[in-house]
């Protein structure tokens, strides 16, 4: 009998030291890791709006082109005896400079003989007028049916008169003649071409060289029609800014002086005409701006209160991302005014008080709950939704999926 009930309590007896064991190891080992619940809300940085005033800068392109070209021709015909030395391709000449000279004894002789023949009619005229004079005494003692006008000598004197005129009239034209032989740059002048040299004869009216004009420049842009609505309204007078495009860089100040007031059919730009002075720089120690260069015109347009400037990337078909209530993405349509480079300028639609989403996340969504960067993650803090939220052992099991 003793040994029967052994066979049947010995069994139990090590099922429950088992179960001991087993309970003494699982007090005494090492706890399981508590579930951590993870935030899967989007992390997204925000920035105050910040509306500013905001200057619109016009830019246009264009090249420098002389404000006078100029084909100079000989005045009198005759032999060129002389020429500048810089009257040559590429030359600067001042203003008043003799570019060159033709011979002038011919027209020496022609104003010697005009002088001349201005001599003998003026001896003339004082002839006419004693005679005059001598006429006028002797009808005092006349009756007054006796006096004519042409007992007075009137008609005589008048001839001599005309005569001393016409005289001086080819001493004027003699005079003139001969300081033609002699051709003056009208202006500070870059040679463009000369077609003369010395001992040949030209004719008058004989092209011989070209000069453009280095004293006044002008560039010729054109202003698209978006931003024409941003012109000032007196452009006239208007200080430029004109900057070249090289690889040494040079910038010169220039001045508007008129809009051509038409715009163009084919690219519906109207053109602006900035005008610069001393463009080569000979008058003060300036950057030369040469005839062709290719030129940045810019200058002050309108000017804009309450811009929002924002990057193109953060506005897409004139909506952007707010920060809503509770942490969640809202988006609100503006109004895009213009834009400038990389960055469209906002007139309408935003508040001061508006928080915009600079980092926009992924399948972005309203209502969208998301966690602002350098919110602190607390062990005990809870999300305010459960659907963003999943525990550590999900996610490590997906990971490990």
């Amino acid at each position: 009998m003793s040994k029967k009930w052994l066979k049947i309590a010995a069994p139990v007896v090590i099922l429950l030291g088992g179960a001991v064991a087993f309970y003494i190891v699982q007090s005494n080992g090492p706890k399981p890791p508590e579930k951590k619940e993870i935030d899967t809300r989007p992390t997204v940085t925000v920035q105050q709006v910040n509306p500013e005033f905001h200057q619109i800068r016009i830019r246009g392109y264009g090249a420098v082109t002389p404000l006078e070209k100029t084909m100079i021709s000989a005045q009198v015909s005759g032999e060129v005896v002389k020429w500048h030395p810089n009257f040559v391709e590429g030359g600067l000449v001042k203003r008043g400079e003799v570019l060159f000279e033709i011979e002038s004894d011919t027209y020496e002789v022609a104003l010697l003989q005009a002088e001349s023949q201005l001599k003998t009619a003026q001896a003339q005229l004082i002839e006419e007028q004693g005679r005059a004079e001598v006429a006028k005494r002797e009808a005092k003692s006349m009756p007054n049916e006796r006096v004519s006008d042409l007992y007075l000598r009137k008609p005589q004197v008048m001839s001599a008169e005309a005569a001393v005129k016409l005289a001086q009239g080819s001493v004027k034209l003699a005079q003139r003649d001969l300081d033609n032989c002699r051709v003056l740059a009208p202006y500070d002048a870059l040679i463009i071409k000369r077609d003369l040299g010395t001992g040949q004869f030209v004719n008058r009216g004989t092209n011989v060289g070209e000069l453009y004009n280095v004293e006044k420049a002008e560039i010729v842009f054109p202003v698209a029609g978006f931003d024409r609505t941003f012109l000032p309204n007196t452009l006239t007078g208007l200080r430029a800014e004109i900057s070249t495009r090289e690889k040494f860089s040079s910038t010169r100040n220039g001045t508007i002086v008129r809009d051509t007031g038409i715009v163009d059919q084919a690219t519906r730009m109207g053109n602006i005409v900035v005008e610069v002075e001393d463009p080569y720089g000979l008058k003060a120690d300036l950057p030369r701006l040469m005839f062709g260069t290719y030129v940045e015109v810019s200058f002050d347009g309108q000017g804009l209160n309450n811009i929002v400037k924002l990057s193109q990337d953060l506005v897409t078909n004139n909506r952007v991302w707010v920060l809503g209530d509770n942490n969640t993405l809202k988006q609100k349509k503006v109004e895009v005014v213009k834009e400038e480079g990389k960055t469209f300028l906002i007139s309408g639609g935003l508040n001061p008080e508006d928080q915009l989403i600079m980092t926009i996340p992924e399948y972005a969504q309203d209502g969208m709950k998301v966690k602002l960067a350098g919110e602190s993650d607390k062990k005990n803090d809870k999300p305010e939704d459960d659907s963003n939220v999943v525990p550590t052992s999900v996610a490590q099991s997906n990971k490990d999926a």
